[in-house]
């Protein structure tokens, strides 16, 4: 019965050596099984000490249980050495070459509507106007009533509004802030016992209308809107005004038309207008000024859908926009 002993104990030492020269976990699992499992050979072998006579009992009993405990001890150390060998390789696997140059970091850049703003406010900021910012969701009465545009006014037509409530909206302009900074300057000088001092501000920003939104319409825009207030500010002065951004914009030989137009809130209105940056007018081929030539960009909506590849062949990387001093009157 030794010999039978002996012989089974080879055996399973030679298929587990076999197993961890596989390397793999599953192998080592399964020998497991064979072997010291609940229905394995050594299992089987200890449970048979009771079918043998009394003179084989002792002995047989002792030598399985030698055997049981080898091959627990030699499977215990084999699994150890197999973890131990595949953490080896996965490390080695993952290790960084400190002398390899680093890889430079992804830069980002501005989005093309927030980078074409903010060169607006900055032409603005470098006339002296101050820029303010206000909440997207408006009352009604800021939005329109208190710029003299009542309920039953012919100008709300020409903004689909989009409404939370019956008075409470998402903002169709920037104007509102208009009021707003008005009541916190007229405000502060009253408690000082001074006259209001004059308004220089701009408001850039985020508005809605109801559009039913596909390649050439959206719902949101940016806008930016300008107000200057004192007893000695003219239409010579806005015309200047328009006239300085549009060229720190697009150029300091563009050419501009000052002239009187019809809009139904103002009285009077006026509109400016330039030639074209890219042809001066004189290219009837023109991408940009002329009717039937395209811009390159046929849906509005691409800029608003975070598609990168669309991003960077608009605009190439620019150097960040400087940070704006934000005042929000309320």
């Amino acid at each position: 019965m030794t010999e039978d002993l002996a012989r089974l104990e080879d055996q399973a030492l030679d298929e587990l050596a076999a197993a961890e020269r596989t390397e793999d976990a599953g192998e080592l699992e399964q020998w497991r099984h064979r072997y010291l499992g609940t229905q394995g050979q050594v299992r089987r072998l200890l449970r048979s000490v009771g079918q043998r006579s009394p003179e084989e009992r002792r002995s047989f009993g002792s030598a399985a249980q030698a055997l049981s405990h080898r091959l627990e001890t030699a499977y215990r150390q084999t699994e150890e050495r197999l973890r131990e060998h595949q953490l080896a390789q996965h490390l080695a696997a993952e290790t960084v070459d400190v002398t390899l140059p680093g890889r430079p970091p992804a830069i980002g850049i501005p989005h093309p509507l927030r980078q074409a703003l903010t060169e607006i406010v900055r032409a603005f900021t470098s006339l002296g106007f101050q820029v303010v910012e206000g909440p997207e969701v408006e009352w009604d009465t800021y939005n329109f009533e208190l710029l003299n545009i009542p309920a039953n006014h012919p100008a709300r037509d020409l903004w689909d509004t989009l409404w939370i409530t019956d008075r409470m909206l998402l903002r169709t302009h920037t104007s509102p802030m208009q009021v707003r900074t008005m009541r916190v300057a007229s405000r502060a000088a009253q408690a000082q016992g001074v006259e209001p001092p004059p308004l220089r501000i701009m408001v850039p920003g985020r508005t809605y209308r109801y559009e039913q939104v596909d390649a050439t319409h959206e719902s949101q825009f940016m806008q930016l809107e300008g107000l200057l207030v004192d007893h000695r500010s003219s239409f010579a002065d806005l015309k200047g005004v328009l006239t300085d951004v549009t060229r720190q914009l697009f150029g300091r030989d563009r050419k501009t038309r000052f002239r009187c137009d019809y809009f139904p809130f103002v009285e009077p209105g006026a509109e400016l207008a330039m030639d074209c940056f890219a042809c001066g007018g004189q290219d009837p081929q023109c991408r940009i000024c002329h009717p039937n030539c395209s811009t390159g960009i046929d849906d509005i909506r691409l800029f608003y859908q975070g598609d990168l590849n669309f991003l960077r062949q608009v605009r190439e990387p620019v150097a960040a926009p400087r940070r704006w001093d934000r005042e929000v009157p309320r």
